[in-house]
């Protein structure tokens, strides 16, 4: 069984030999889309991580019977061409839970308390020079009591509802895909939790109805002391409304781990908002921690061991 890995160096060089005791398998750091095909020919199994897998490739790829999403996320992928080829496509859940999770709430405490800011005024020698024991200059806020909004409620989701609770946080959230279950929190429209929430953390799926899901309108919606933090997808919170927001003092800070175009381009308004202390911003590496990576590695071995076996 040919196995190939279009985009390797999404794992960060983990060690992918339980993958590779599969088959007979090739692996590239980085494909273009011109490079697809050529690379793809032979392989029965593919594993792509942003590698973007459409209509044209399938058909181009007749032995293509399984892809492998590494990660969670499969937008990636036209899953309608997959299924009408009979081609299986299998993402990686779980893997990433608590650490996308615990990457939310290090955005949530950073910004509440300022830490950025009063990191550089300590390293910048202004505190040494102060002969004051504290500043006062940016106010900081607690977690606790706060109202803290979800927008998604899968496994992340879950989690920071659960987290949020123990740092004494009201949560309510709200459902993307319309699904009603009994998660235990209450559940609000979209602008009932925009209007109510404190904090808002987004942690739902990229798709047709996600897709600039909180725009200038929505933003309008929520209290200018409140926070967003979107850890799920680029294009769910659309940045040039975010970055208006915090410039007009609409918003009171924001953090975003994931963008539309990955890298970000320079010109991104998130680069060029007149306050950087009421921004965080990391380059997709919300989900990154060794551990994380380690499971993504055994749920990719699990999914091609499956269909092995037929499962």
């Amino acid at each position: 069984m040919k196995i190939v890995f279009l985009d390797q160096y999404t794992l960060g060089g983990a060690d992918l030999s339980a993958i590779k005791a599969l088959g007979d398998y090739t692996g590239y750091s980085s494909t273009r889309p011109e490079e697809i095909v050529e690379r793809a020919a032979e392989a029965e199994v593919l594993i792509v991580n942003k590698v973007v897998i459409g209509e044209k490739e399938m058909d181009a790829l007749p032995k293509l019977r399984l892809i492998c999403v590494a990660a969670t996320g499969v937008n990636n992928i036209d899953l309608e061409a997959a299924a009408q080829r009979g081609i299986s496509v299998r993402n990686a859940v779980g893997y990433s839970t608590h650490t996308v999770a615990e990457a939310t709430f290090g955005s949530a405490l950073a910004l509440l308390r300022q830490n950025c800011y009063y990191d550089r005024y300590v390293k910048s020698g202004a505190y040494s020079a102060s002969g004051e024991w504290v500043n006062f200059d940016r106010p900081t806020h607690r977690l606790w009591g706060k109202n803290w909004g979800i927008i998604g409620m899968g496994n992340i989701g879950r989690e920071v509802a659960r987290i949020a609770s123990a740092f004494g946080c009201n949560v309510a959230y709200t459902s993307t895909s319309g699904s009603v279950r009994d998660e235990g929190y209450t559940a609000l429209s979209l602008s009932q939790l925009l209007a109510w929430a404190d904090i808002v953390s987004v942690h739902c799926p990229l798709n047709d109805s996600t897709r600039g899901l909180i725009d200038t309108e929505q933003i309008a919606q929520m209290k200018p002391t409140a926070l967003i933090i979107n850890v799920a997808r680029g294009g769910i919170v659309v940045e040039k409304a975010v970055a208006e927001a915090l410039d007009s003092g609409k918003l009171a800070g924001a953090a975003f781990d994931v963008y539309p175009s990955e890298p970000m381009p320079a010109d991104s308004p998130l680069l060029h908002t007149a306050d950087s202390d009421k921004l965080l911003l990391s380059p997709h590496n919300a989900w990154s921690a060794v551990e994380s990576i380690e499971g993504l590695v055994e749920c990719i071995a699990t999914n091609i061991t499956n269909y092995k076996q037929g499962n």
